[in-house]
């Protein structure tokens, strides 16, 4: 940062005891992007949350209305001015409060599908503090962690024959081994061993074979296992199949595929991305009239081809 940008923001601003309506528009706005209240009238934000034309359009808003508004940077005098500043926005009570609140559920007793649907809520509500998190600390880290242990958990529980997460380590394979296989997982496929079925057939096994296991039944010893415990290829760490078979293929560097993997990762074990619910209700709408494990993944594969291209260009400036 140049020195002479200062390191906050303020929005000084004042309204008409009559503006209600005007000033609670303001405080929304200035909430969602994490401003923190010096007093009345005055919010500050740190320069490196990058909100500068937000908060103008805020003002604007204001002075569009007959009130006074101005933005202006703030330079702290001293260095426990400075860190007075930043504790404003400290959000380890709103990390506290997240992690009390997964504490509560009872994986053993509770509904499954509240479970679920409280998990969610969870993770949204993670990922809004998240937005606005400008100085993290330790306490980021172990709330996350606190939520992907609760969602391994929860998935277990909806699906005994979920794999297990391995503490295992990523291992680096070269495509000249896996080529012209026999690969197996469980039947009645489910979004990550769709799209791991997809990503091996489109990245990494032109002419692979694939063979959906009953329960119980054993794998071909020659087979390529995925998604199932003892598997070649699994969940290791925070990583869903999909995600480990990026990592151990050298897939990771493929922007795209690795939205992709996010975007799964949100359907299987939970998250937060904007397309899942899209995904989701197509995959949905899918298992319901399709049974065949081979018809669904014919089914998929362009669907997914379409996603890997969204994500591909979806960056790419409008000509």
């Amino acid at each position: 940062m140049p020195l002479d940008t200062p390191p906050f923001l303020a929005l000084i601003f004042s309204l008409p005891a009559r503006n209600a309506t005007e000033r609670m528009r303001a405080w929304r706005a200035l909430k969602a992007m994490g401003g923190a209240i010096c007093r009345d009238g005055v919010y500050l934000l740190p320069t490196e949350a990058k909100q500068n034309q937000p908060l103008i359009e805020v003002a604007k808003g204001i002075q569009a209305t007959g009130g006074m508004a101005e933005v202006v940077g703030i330079l702290p005098l001293t260095p426990s001015q400075h860190d007075g500043f930043r504790a404003l926005f400290d959000r380890s009570d709103d990390y506290i409060t997240l992690q009390n609140n997964a504490k509560q559920l009872d994986l053993e007793r509770d509904n499954p599908a509240l479970l679920k649907k409280t998990l969610r809520g969870l993770q949204r509500r993670f990922a809004e503090i998240l937005a606005i998190d400008f100085f993290p600390n330790e306490i980021q880290a172990t709330t996350q962690e606190t939520l992907t242990i609760l969602e391994a958990q929860l998935v277990k529980r909806l699906d005994p024959n979920e794999p297990s997460t391995s503490a295992g380590t990523i291992q680096k394979r070269a495509l000249a081994q896996f080529q012209n296989r026999l690969w197996v997982t469980r039947a009645n496929l489910w979004v990550d061993r769709l799209a791991s079925a997809w990503l091996i057939h489109r990245f990494i096994d032109p002419n692979a074979q694939f063979v959906w296991l009953s329960p119980g039944q054993e794998p071909p010893f020659e087979a390529v296992g995925f998604d199932f415990d003892g598997a070649h290829f699994s969940h290791v760490g925070q990583r869903i199949t999909f995600e480990t078979l990026l990592a151990e293929f050298d897939l990771e560097q493929n922007s795209a595929l690795l939205a992709m993997g996010g975007m799964i990762h949100t359907l299987d074990v939970g998250g937060a991305t904007p397309e899942a619910a899209g995904l989701n209700a197509l995959l949905q709408g899918m298992k319901s009239r399709i049974q065949d494990d081979d018809a669904l993944l014919a089914a998929c594969q362009p669907i997914l081809d379409d996603f890997y291209q969204f994500f591909s260009t979806r960056d790419t400036p409008d000509e």
